[in-house]
């Protein structure tokens, strides 16, 4: 869609979004949000007034929306249009002037079975109470 093909009554019902969207889709660079808000405005028929009293509104509408994104020194432009690059520092000598600890402790062999020495109860257990053993030569 072309925004010479908008009719006025078209644009009055978009939103600024739509139409800074179109702007820059159309003149396919970025702009300086208030450039772009003023020609948002012209487009709509909006006053001085009005265009000082909505700036405010447009700024926040262009940050929460994912098609457009914020570069340096203010200017703006559709995200679709830069691509992210993910930059990850490291920090190999962050860790190179910390000393290792030395561990001079003796660590004890894990036990295979914990037994515990301090328990009360001294009675042998009952599991086997009722087991009985019969002798193969005894069957016959």
């Amino acid at each position: 869609m072309k925004l010479k093909d908008i009719t006025k009554e078209e644009l009055e019902v978009m939103g600024y979004d739509d139409i800074a969207y179109l702007i820059l889709e159309e003149s396919k660079k970025k702009m300086k949000i208030t450039d772009l808000f003023k020609k948002v405005c012209s487009l709509r028929g909006l006053s001085d007034a009005e265009y000082e009293a909505h700036i405010a509104d447009f700024f926040e509408i262009l940050t929460t929306d994912k098609k457009f994104i914020m570069l340096e020194d203010g200017y703006w432009d559709l995200r679709t249009r830069h691509s992210e690059k993910l930059v990850i520092e490291e920090d190999d000598d962050e860790y190179e002037d910390i000393p290792e600890e030395e561990d001079d402790t003796e660590e004890e062999p894990e036990e295979e079975n914990f037994y515990d020495e301090d328990s009360d109860d001294d009675t042998p257990d009952d599991d086997l109470k009722d087991f009985v053993v019969i002798d193969e030569d005894e069957e016959n």
